[in-house]
């Protein structure tokens, strides 16, 4: 089928269902195909060289935008609520409450930082941040193939976008749904607009999308691209779903949390810091 399917990264529950959506996502060619993916260690690397890597929250919380105290209150709640994101006993009802309550004193204690608009892109720029290896094919072949790149953000918006745009791939195929601040108009964050996206309400913010997935109606074969189980929902709003492939990075808690990706996604991929698997997907479907 396709070489790194076979790697030692790679882990299928059913390769044959993963085989059959395959040939009939190529049969059906790159004009009815769409990709949804997450973008904070889905995107973006876990970890490079042995440290983790930042998310689009942390950019900030690790910046000179941010007090030392603020610092401090930020990783308290880290240390507190991301044990329960990716704890595999407790079910998905229960860690919701949870992360709302994480999201919203983060965004708290962002605003009250005051932070200005013009100094985002330096605190990207200063960051730790990469984007997967092979991150340029990904994009410029979905952009070449005017293939729509929808990516749904629990993360700060205007973080990630300049992640993105600094690495010279924002292309105009690209569409951010993600959680954006709102400046006044000395470009002074005064707060954060409409409503919260967090990594258990992603299905909502799909529903509520139906503009978007409207316009694609004919692209009814979805690659799906994430990193939690809380991504699985990210293409609820498509309409006419033909096929639908979910490739999931397993990066953190591998071997306790194997078993409900295996269940979840497609394909999981262990410890994988590329691109590769999805951009050889994405040549096959596509006839490249």
């Amino acid at each position: 089928m396709i070489p790194v399917l076979s790697n030692s990264s790679v882990s299928m529950r059913d390769p044959k269902r993963v085989e059959q959506i395959l040939t009939s996502m190529r049969n059906a060619g790159a004009s009815t195909l769409q990709v949804i993916s997450d973008f904070d260690m889905t995107l973006t690397r876990f970890a490079c060289n042995g440290k983790r890597c930042p998310t689009s929250h942390n950019i900030l919380d690790n910046s000179k935008l941010i007090s030392e105290d603020c610092k401090a209150k930020l990783k308290n709640l880290l240390d507190t609520y991301y044990p329960i994101e990716i704890d595999s006993t407790r079910s998905v009802e229960e860690k919701l409450p949870l992360m709302v309550e994480w999201w919203t004193k983060a965004h708290e204690l962002l605003v009250q930082q005051k932070i200005i608009k013009d100094r985002l892109a330096l605190v990207v720029r200063e960051s730790e941040a990469k984007l997967r290896d092979g991150y340029q094919q990904f994009f410029d072949h979905l952009h070449q193939l005017s293939v729509p790149l929808l990516i749904f953000s629990a993360g700060i918006g205007d973080v990630l976008e300049e992640v993105i745009r600094q690495a010279g791939v924002f292309h105009p195929n690209v569409k951010v749904f993600s959680n954006y601040m709102d400046f006044d108009e000395s470009g002074v964050l005064r707060a954060f607009k409409g409503e919260l996206i967090h990594i258990y309400n992603k299905r909502e913010g799909a529903l509520l999308n139906t503009e978007h997935f409207k316009e694609l109606q004919s692209r009814g074969n979805v690659l799906l691209l994430g990193d939690s189980l809380g991504d699985l929902n990210m293409a609820d709003g498509v309409m006419d779903l033909q096929n639908i492939l979910k490739i999931g990075y397993l990066n953190d808690k591998v071997d306790e949390r194997r078993q409900s990706y295996l269940n979840s996604y497609d394909i999981i991929l262990e410890k994988d810091e590329t691109m590769d698997v999805p951009n050889a997907i994405l040549q096959y479907i596509t006839g490249q």
